[in-house]
């Protein structure tokens, strides 16, 4: 059967390296953003007709619920969450203000949550759904380059993923998580500057950055309809800096 993904955070970055790869393995997408001029723009680029762009603040409840009305508008139904938008500001940690630490919570912790609670129930009510949650590696070992409020909402997401995944277990409902570790993307760039690439590459022990393609991939995989047996998991993808 054709599946309908939708897609935060999707106007750049990884979440544009997820929706476009989803497209091309024939996957109806809804490219969504805060800004919503962006995910237009973005879905033009990509559009082969299966793209419906949309603005979504994933901190409100009601615009997960107009997409959602929006998605089954237009393709009929939603099939797979996935739960990429996220808000990463590398403030030192003992600079960090409350206001800072609540922006960074409310977006990437509060949206998480926002997002598998309005979806979730969508999915139980029809009996299937997918909800594919971007965690990071910084939520495993308290890494602060990106942020120590962006580490902890991604530790809130790891624990989300687990407890969504119970509640949703008996509804035919799988929610997991994939934490990714330092990527060959613009942000990580934009954090690591040339002079300090090499330092990080020697810290990673196959020494080099991951690339997003292969994320993109992994979220296919735990979108499929065969993907029934895995559920309250975490996929490390790091290079190997994050060993269980």
């Amino acid at each position: 059967m054709t599946q309908t993904v939708l897609v935060t955070g999707a106007a750049a970055g990884l979440g544009k390296v997820i929706a476009a790869s989803l497209l091309e393995q024939g996957f109806q997408v809804v490219l969504t953003d805060v800004d919503a001029a962006r995910a237009q723009q973005a879905a033009d680029e990509l559009d082969n007709g299966s793209v419906l762009a949309l603005g979504l603040d994933i901190r409100q409840p009601q615009d997960f619920d107009r997409a959602l009305d929006a998605t089954v508008a237009r393709f009929g139904s939603l099939d797979v969450l996935v739960n990429n938008a996220a808000l990463t500001l590398a403030t030192p940690v003992m600079e960090i203000g409350v206001d800072e630490f609540d922006r960074v919570l409310s977006t990437n912790l509060r949206g998480t949550f926002v997002g598998c609670q309005t979806m979730g129930r969508y999915f139980a009510s029809r009996g299937y759904g997918r909800i594919i949650n971007l965690a990071s590696l910084a939520g495993q070992n308290g890494g602060t380059a990106s942020g120590a409020h962006y580490a902890a909402s991604k530790g809130g997401i790891l624990t989300l993923t687990k407890v969504f995944a119970r509640e949703l277990a008996k509804s035919g409902v799988t929610v997991n998580a994939i934490a990714p570790g330092p990527m060959d993307l613009p942000v990580v760039h934009a954090l690591v500057p040339e002079e300090k690439m090499a330092g990080l590459l020697a810290m990673i022990p196959v020494g080099k950055l991951g690339e997003a393609e292969f994320i993109a991939q992994a979220v296919a995989l735990l979108a499929s309809p065969q993907a029934s047996f895995v559920t309250g998991a975490t996929w490390d993808i790091n290079g190997g800096l994050f060993m269980r």
